[in-house]
C-alpha cells in the first residue's frame, strides 16, 4: 500500500453499513454529528467511517459529496461517492463542531504474480456464486472490474455478507489479504449454497417418493377391493366390531379409537398405529367359550391313555376336575360378581417325566383349547404384560397372544418350565406372573398394549418346573405343587411298548410290522443304556433303531427288520456304564449317599481325608450353606460318639469332598453319609459298597426325614446298590416306590445313626 498526502477531513459516520472504494451511496443524515460533517465540507470531501459496536473503524474512505436533498420521510440526506481508503488518525480542532482527524489516503500497490493468480480465481468464483443465486446479468460487471483491489472489494456487494465482515474488508489494505479474505468468503457461499440444493433435492426426491407411494397404494386398494381382496376399511373395522361381544369398558375404549382413526391422516403413522391396535383388539375372541362338560370317567380314560403310571398325579388331577365339575354346576364363585376360581396346578418333576403332556390330556379331557407358553429364558416383563403402544413394534404380551391363538377366552395354558425364567433391567416377568396366577387378581389383568382389564378367570393355568428352589417363594405360594417322580426300568419298558415305539415307527416312515425287537430288548434298553428319570433319552435309542430299520427296508431288505439283545450293541454302542460302587469305595472313608436333582434322584460320593491344619472340615464340591451346616454337625456327633466304633482322634484338619464337582449341591440329607463317612475314615472300617444312604442328622445323632424318597430309592436301583438306608419317619414313602424296586431292594429305616454305623460299616 501506499500513504499520499494526509488531509485533515470531518467525519461522517455510518452506524449500520460499510461504504468501500468505488461505492455510489445515500447517507441520511439522521444525527447531529452527521449534520454537522457535512455542513463542515466546503470543499464537498469528508471522511466516512462506519462505526460498530461503539467505536470507529481503524480504516474509512474519503468521500464527494455529490447531491444534496431529503428522503420522502423528510429526512435530510446526500449523495456520496466513495474515492478511495484512508486510514482514520488522530483528531484535531477544526473550524466547526465537527469531528475533524487526519485522513492518510491509502493507494493498491502493484499487484505480483501470485495476486493475479489469486484474483482469477476470485472471479470465477463469483461469477460461480452470481450464476446458482440467478445473478447472471451481473456476471459482465464482475468483468468489468480492473484489477485485483476492486474485484476483492466487490464482494462487499454480497447481501448475505456480515457487518463484521465488510468491516474486516474495509480495514485490510493489504491487496493479497484481501484477495484471501473474499475468495475464502465466496467458496464458503458456494459450500453453503450446494448443501442447501442437495438437501432440498433430497427432500423433494423424498416427497415425490412419497406421492408416488401414496398413489401406488390408493390404486392397489382399489384394485384389491374390486377382486374382492382388499383390506378391511374404517367401516368394515366399525362393523366387525359391532358383531363382537365386546364388554362395555372395552366397546368405549374402541370407540374412541375410531374416532381418532377417522380424523388421522390416512396415510400417517398414528393411523397406521390405531389401525393395528384395533385389528389386534378384534382377533381377541371376545365372549367365545369353550363348551365345558367334564365327565370324570372320560378325563381318567383319557389321562390312562396317554400316560402309563404317575397315579398319584392322575388322582389329583381327577380331584381338580371334580371339584370344578361341582362349582360349575353349583354355581359355586368367590365373589360377588359370579367369578369362580380355583388350584393353580404346578407339575414339578425331572425332565421327560411328561408333564407337558399331562397339560395337553387335561385340556383335551375338558374339551378345552390348550396353549403352551414357553416361559425358560424370558427377562423381559414385556413378554407378559405387552408393550406400550408408543414403542415402534410394539404388541401385546404372551397372554393375550396365547388367547388369540386358542380361539376362546377359557383355554387351558400351560407355563412351561417357570422356574426358569430370568430377571434383569427390563424387568422381572416372575413378579407380572404374580398377577396372572393369582384366581383373586386375574380378572382384571391388564396388558400394557391393549391398556384396558382383561378377564384371565376362566383360563385353566397348569406350570411345569424341574426344580422348586428357582422358583420366587410369592410365587410358589399361588400355585399347588404336584410332583412327579422318575419311572423304574420296568415302567420305561411299559411306556416305551405303549407309546414310544408306535410313535417313533410312524414317525421313520416305517409300517407297524416292519420293525420287530424281540422280547426284552426294550427292557435291556431301559436297563443298560438309560441312567435318567424320564423317557426322553429312551425314545431317542428307538428312534435310533427305527431309523437303521428305515434303512434297510429302504435298501431293499424285506421286512420285517428283527433287532435281538445281541443286536443292541453294534446298533447303540456301548452301554451307559453304571455306577461301581465297589471300585469307588476302595478305601475308609468314603460312602455313598442319595441325593435329588433337576434331572431326578441320583447317586452321590462322600470322600473324607486328614490334611494338615485346624479348624472345621474343610469343603469341596460346590456346596451350598446348609450342606455346610451339616458337615460341621456332623464333625461334632463324630467327636461325641466315634470311640464307639474305634475312631481315633482327630490329628490335623477333616477334608470332606464331593466329587463331581460342577455340579451345585445343597440340603440337609447327605448329614448321615458324611457322618458314616468321617467315622469310617477315622476308625479305619470301609463301608459296604452295596450300601447307599440318605437322611438329615441332628446333634443327639437322632435320623431325620428328608425329601424325595421315590427319586433316591430308584436311582440307588438304577445304580446297582442292594441296601438301601432311609429314615424312620419316611416309611410311608415307600409306598410311591414301585414293587419291583422294593422288592429288588432291601430297605432300612433308621432311628438313630448308631444302626446306621451298624449295618453300613464292615466289620473291624
Amino acid at each position: 500500500m501506499t500513504v499520499t498526502d494526509v488531509r485533515v477531513l470531518p467525519v461522517l459516520p455510518v452506524p449500520d453499513g460499510v461504504v468501500l472504494p468505488d461505492m455510489v451511496v445515500t447517507v441520511a443524515l439522521e444525527s447531529d454529528e452527521a449534520r454537522a460533517a457535512t455542513d463542515s465540507a466546503a470543499d464537498g470531501d469528508l471522511l466516512v467511517v462506519p462505526r460498530v459496536e461503539g467505536r470507529f473503524a481503524r480504516v474509512g474512505v474519503i468521500g464527494h459529496i455529490e447531491n444534496r436533498g431529503t428522503l420522502p420521510n423528510g429526512t435530510p440526506a446526500l449523495t456520496v461517492r466513495a474515492l478511495g481508503r484512508a486510514r482514520v488518525g488522530s483528531g484535531v480542532v477544526g473550524a466547526t463542531a465537527a469531528l475533524w482527524v487526519e485522513a492518510e489516503p491509502v493507494d493498491d500497490e502493484p499487484t505480483t504474480e501470485e495476486q493475479d493468480e489469486m484474483a482469477r480465481r476470485l472471479r470465477a468464483a463469483a461469477k460461480n456464486l452470481l450464476a446458482k443465486v440467478g445473478g447472471r446479468p451481473l456476471t459482465a460487471a464482475i468483468d468489468d472490474l480492473d484489477g485485483p483491489g476492486p474485484l476483492a472489494d466487490a464482494v462487499g456487494y454480497w447481501p448475505d455478507l456480515t457487518l463484521d465482515r465488510r468491516v474486516e474488508l474495509l480495514e485490510t489494505t493489504d491487496v493479497g489479504e484481501r484477495l484471501r479474505l473474499a475468495l475464502s468468503w465466496v467458496e464458503e457461499a458456494l459450500a453453503e449454497i450446494e448443501l442447501r440444493d442437495e438437501i432440498s433435492r433430497k427432500v423433494t426426491e423424498d416427497l415425490d417418493r412419497n406421492q408416488r407411494e401414496a398413489l401406488l397404494q390408493r390404486q392397489m386398494q382399489a384394485i384389491k377391493q374390486e377382486l374382492g381382496e382388499g383390506g378391511e376399511s374404517d367401516d368394515d373395522l366399525r362393523t366387525r366390531f359391532d358383531a363382537l361381544d365386546l364388554p362395555e369398558t372395552v366397546r368405549s375404549v374402541v370407540a374412541k379409537e375410531l374416532d381418532r382413526l377417522d380424523s388421522a391422516p390416512a396415510e400417517s403413522t398414528e393411523a397406521s398405529w390405531i389401525r393395528t391396535w384395533l385389528e389386534t383388539v378384534a382377533e381377541v375372541p371376545w365372549g367365545v367359550r369353550s363348551a365345558e362338560e367334564i365327565d370324570l370317567d372320560v378325563a381318567r380314560a383319557v389321562l390312562d391313555a396317554d400316560h402309563t403310571g404317575l397315579d398319584k398325579v392322575k388322582d389329583r388331577l381327577i380331584e381338580h376336575l371334580a371339584v370344578r365339575k361341582l362349582r360349575i354346576e353349583r354355581q359355586v364363585s368367590d365373589d360377588r360378581a359370579g367369578r369362580r376360581s380355583g388350584a393353580i396346578l404346578a407339575l414339578v418333576g425331572p425332565p421327560g417325566v411328561g408333564k407337558t403332556s399331562l397339560g395337553e390330556s387335561v385340556a383335551r379331557s375338558l374339551g378345552r383349547n390348550f396353549v403352551r407358553m414357553a416361559l425358560g429364558g424370558i427377562r423381559d416383563e414385556a413378554e407378559i404384560r405387552g408393550h406400550r403402544r408408543t414403542y415402534v413394534g410394539a404388541r401385546p404380551g404372551r397372554l393375550v397372544r396365547g388367547l388369540v391363538e386358542a380361539g376362546s377366552m377359557n383355554p387351558v395354558i400351560l407355563l412351561d418350565e417357570i422356574d426358569k425364567v430370568g430377571a434383569d433391567w427390563r424387568g422381572d416377568p416372575s413378579s407380572a406372573l404374580l398377577e396372572v396366577l393369582d384366581p383373586a387378581q386375574n380378572h382384571s389383568f391388564r396388558d400394557h398394549y391393549l391398556e384396558f382389564e382383561l378377564d384371565l378367570s376362566d383360563v385353566v393355568f397348569i406350570a411345569t418346573a424341574n426344580v422348586l428352589e428357582t422358583i420366587p417363594g410369592p410365587l410358589l405360594d399361588r400355585m399347588e405343587i404336584i410332583t412327579l417322580e422318575g419311572y423304574s426300568e420296568q415302567e420305561k419298558a411299559t411306556i416305551a411298548h405303549d407309546h414310544l415305539l408306535p410313535r417313533v415307527v410312524t414317525r421313520n416312515g416305517l409300517l407297524p410290522n416292519e420293525l420287530e425287537l424281540v422280547d426284552g430288548v426294550v427292557e435291556r434298553i431301559a436297563t443298560d443304556w438309560t441312567r435318567e428319570a424320564g423317557v426322553r433319552r429312551l425314545e431317542r435309542l428307538l428312534d435310533t433303531l427305527a431309523r437303521k430299520a428305515a434303512t434297510r427296508v429302504a435298501g431293499g431288505e424285506a421286512p420285517p427288520v428283527r433287532v435281538g439283545v445281541d443286536d443292541l450293541g453294534d446298533m447303540l454302542g456301548r452301554p451307559t456304564p453304571r455306577v461301581q460302587t465297589d471300585e469307588r469305595i476302595d478305601r475308609p472313608g468314603i460312602a455313598t449317599g442319595l441325593a435329588v436333582t433337576g434331572n431326578g434322584g441320583d447317586v452321590l460320593f462322600v470322600e473324607t481325608a486328614v490334611v494338615d491344619g485346624e479348624g472345621e472340615p474343610l469343603l469341596t464340591g460346590q456346596l451350598g450353606e446348609v450342606m455346610k451346616e451339616s458337615a460341621a454337625l456332623a464333625r461334632s456327633l463324630v467327636t461325641s460318639v466315634g470311640d464307639r466304633y474305634g475312631a481315633r482322634s482327630v490329628q490335623g484338619r477333616l477334608h470332606v469332598h464331593f466329587p463331581a464337582g460342577a455340579v451345585p449341591k445343597d440340603g440337609p440329607s447327605a448329614g448321615v453319609t458324611m457322618t458314616t463317612a468321617m467315622i469310617s475314615l477315622l476308625s479305619g472300617r470301609k463301608v459296604r459298597s452295596d450300601v447307599a444312604m440318605t437322611g438329615e442328622i441332628s446333634l443327639q445323632g437322632r435320623v431325620l426325614p428328608i425329601g424325595g424318597v421315590k427319586e433316591k430309592v430308584l436311582a440307588a436301583h438304577r445304580a446297582g446298590i442292594r441296601t438301601v438306608i432311609v429314615p424312620v419317619d419316611n416309611g410311608d414313602d415307600l409306598e410311591d416306590v414301585p414293587d419291583d424296586v422294593r422288592d429288588a431292594l432291601d430297605i432300612h429305616l433308621a432311628t438313630h445313626i448308631a444302626e446306621v454305623l451298624d449295618l453300613a460299616l464292615e466289620p473291624a
